[in-house]
């Protein structure tokens, strides 16, 4: 069974600052890092560090090879990635001393998926594989439509929140994982108890995975409801743990665990990830997930 990720690729450029450049402003960073980014990226390398067999289908510009190494260093299978002339997605981070940050960011290759390209991918998945998409690439409607032809089936991060567009396409969406804010924002609410009880009298047929943070996960779905407390850690940095979550409760979920399982897992990745600097850095392996269970047990 694959999982085929039609994923956004970043290259963030980060740079130091003492403060944010002002206007008519030139100064002189303090550090410079440029990092693997993407929502999409990241979601792949969680799933290839879960052991899932995840395809990544996107795009970058054709002198990015390094992006293609460091993807395949972890796991992830590149051959569905093309190599084109539109720059590759990137941010442009400001970050200053008090942890504040100013974000440019340009999709570049992240939109230049093909209707031939989607055609050509679908053609050689299987009945009973997965296709996992968030908001960060264009073609989302076409893609899931051809998808469901296929009989693959879909998860949706609709990250960034695109409300209207997420409503568009949940008839295409076999499985939608949000936050408790992206939550908010689809359903109309303003805090997540309203939220919980709303969400499934809305789409009743819809199985969600709505993410708590500190408080865990809540998952519904037309016959069955359930939560999953978050493991008590220290953080350090958040920034990769959802995109961790949803590679290690797919992966679990693709290899036949149920439901609690997957996500008791995917919870203990996420807990792993946010005790760690960095993004796709700071995502486990499954020994390391396992060997962590084992002590909380």
């Amino acid at each position: 069974m694959t999982i085929y990720n039609f994923g956004s690729i970043n290259l963030d450029h980060l740079y130091q600052l003492d403060h944010f450049v002002r206007p008519g402003e030139t100064m002189a960073s303090n550090g410079y890092q440029c990092l693997l980014g993407g929502k999409g990226a990241n979601q792949s390398v969680a799933l290839a560090k879960a052991g899932a067999d995840v395809k990544h289908v996107g795009a970058i510009h054709h002198s990015d090879q390094s992006v293609i190494d460091q993807l395949e260093s972890l796991g992830v299978d590149t051959g569905l990635i093309k190599r084109i002339d539109v720059p590759t997605g990137h941010a442009i981070i400001q970050l200053t001393k008090e942890a504040e940050n100013s974000i440019i960011l340009y999709q570049g290759a992240n939109h230049a998926l093909t209707q031939e390209q989607v055609d050509q991918v679908l053609s050689q998945a299987n009945a009973g594989d997965w296709v996992l998409l968030q908001n960060e690439t264009n073609l989302i409607e076409y893609i899931m439509q051809k998808a469901q032809e296929h009989k693959v089936k879909v998860a949706f991060n609709p990250a960034p929140m695109d409300a209207e567009l997420t409503k568009k396409v949940l008839g295409f969406v076999d499985l939608l994982i949000v936050n408790e804010v992206e939550a908010m924002d689809l359903i109309g609410t303003t805090d997540i108890d309203s939220t919980i009880e709303a969400f499934p009298k809305a789409y009743p047929d819809l199985a969600v995975l709505m993410t708590l943070g500190k408080a865990g996960v809540c998952y519904f779905d037309g016959e069955e409801r359930l939560s999953v407390k978050a493991f008590s850690v220290e953080a350090l940095d958040t920034t990769a743990a959802g995109d961790t979550f949803i590679g290690f409760c797919l992966s679990s979920l693709m290899k036949g665990d149920d439901m609690k399982h997957a996500i008791t897992r995917a919870c203990a990745a996420s807990a792993i990830c946010v005790t760690r600097l960095g993004a796709a850095s700071s995502i486990p392996t499954q020994d390391e997930v396992t060997a962590f269970l084992s002590k909380k047990s």
